[in-house]
């Protein structure tokens, strides 16, 4: 206890507050009903995004979009990319051109998960998406999660996360403040993940011992015997997320004709007309309900659910990928070389 003498790092400090106004009061009376019926939680895994840090920010850190890549080398690709196009299109001073294009060129041929340019930090983070369980259920969106109403699919999803500030200290309700408490010794256990997996796991307990949540997304499952699978991604909003498995219903692959030479569509690929009938008959019914968050059909159990993410915060900020986190591929060269003037030489 005496390791931080006089004011908590505020890595290490949660500061709960309360709001004299009505909203507040229904939220938290809403969150503890939810703890008390969902009370487990299932980790699903990993997923990375992008923060960064500007001067006079620290110690917080500001997301930079949506973190629902499953794959580290993804963000780093993704950051590749931003900083490629500010060199192009966002400055015309040479010096910042080439300090772009220094964290460019790392990020070619490194793993890096950390680069600096013209003053500002970039960050690959992570965090672990978790969803709560009672009694054999996954908890479905509560009614005071923000919602939005109507059916057009191709209605553009919000982002809640972009611009999301990463504050360990900024205070929040008690509700939230349990929870995070709850959350600071959850580690990877399940002899399901390997060996690797668990101990760098157990590691960020020591080296990122805070825990911040980030905005609440929703997806789609298709409910198993005894587990679920994923339907759809990550959605801002219920509603978001009810579209989307209207979406999953209604539009399917359509049936390419047969070309010579072509191997012949994989059966999930093919359009059913019967099954396609079901569906959209499944799909109305579902549309016509009020905020409905469950669907069967053809002995199909769908449900709308509720999936939040954590990230761990250590002393220097938001945690980075884990050695055990896995990519696919590694890096490479994106777009073809600029000079610090922003001539681009295109290959022949």
């Amino acid at each position: 206890m005496d390791d931080h003498p006089g004011k908590s790092p505020d890595h290490l400090t949660i500061n709960v507050t309360h709001h004299d106004d009505p909203v507040f009061e229904v939220t938290e009376a809403d969150a503890f009903a939810s703890a008390r019926k969902y009370p487990n939680i299932v980790v699903r895994g990993p997923l990375f995004g992008l923060a960064e840090q500007r001067r006079g920010d620290r110690p917080r850190w500001r997301l930079m979009g949506e973190l629902d890549s499953g794959f580290p080398q993804m963000v780093r690709d993704e950051l590749n990319s931003h900083l490629w196009f500010k060199a192009k299109d966002e400055t015309d001073d040479p010096a910042e051109r080439r300090s772009l294009l220094a964290a460019v060129a790392r990020l070619e041929t490194e793993k890096a998960d950390e680069v600096s340019a013209c003053g500002v930090r970039y960050r690959v983070v992570r965090a672990d998406e978790f969803t709560r369980i009672g009694d054999g259920s996954l908890e479905p969106p509560r009614a005071t999660d923000p919602d939005d109403d109507g059916w057009d699919l191709d209605a553009p999803d919000p982002c809640r996360t972009e611009g999301f500030v990463v504050d360990h200290a900024a205070a929040v309700g008690l509700s939230e403040g349990i929870g995070r408490v709850e959350l600071l010794h959850l580690a990877y256990t399940a002899e399901r993940f390997p060996a690797d997996v668990r101990a760098d796991s157990q590691r960020a307990l020591t080296t990122h011992p805070g825990v911040v949540l980030l905005p609440t997304t929703f997806r789609v499952v298709q409910r198993n015997e005894v587990s679920w699978s994923m339907v759809t991604g990550q959605h801002s909003t219920p509603q978001g997320a009810r579209r989307a498995l209207v979406d999953h219903l209604t539009r399917p692959f359509p049936e390419l004709p047969d070309l010579p030479g072509m191997p012949e569509l994989p059966a999930w690929m093919k359009v059913d007309e019967k099954e396609a009938a079901v569906n959209e008959r499944a799909a109305k019914k579902f549309m016509a309900r009020r905020r409905p968050n469950e669907l069967f059909v053809r002995g199909k159990r769908f449900e709308v659910i509720r999936a939040e993410r954590m990230m761990r915060i250590g002393p220097d900020g938001p945690e980075t990928p884990r050695p055990s986190d896995v990519d696919e591929y590694g890096p490479s060269q994106l777009h073809p070389p600029m000079d610090e003037h922003g001539n681009i030489t295109y290959g022949t």
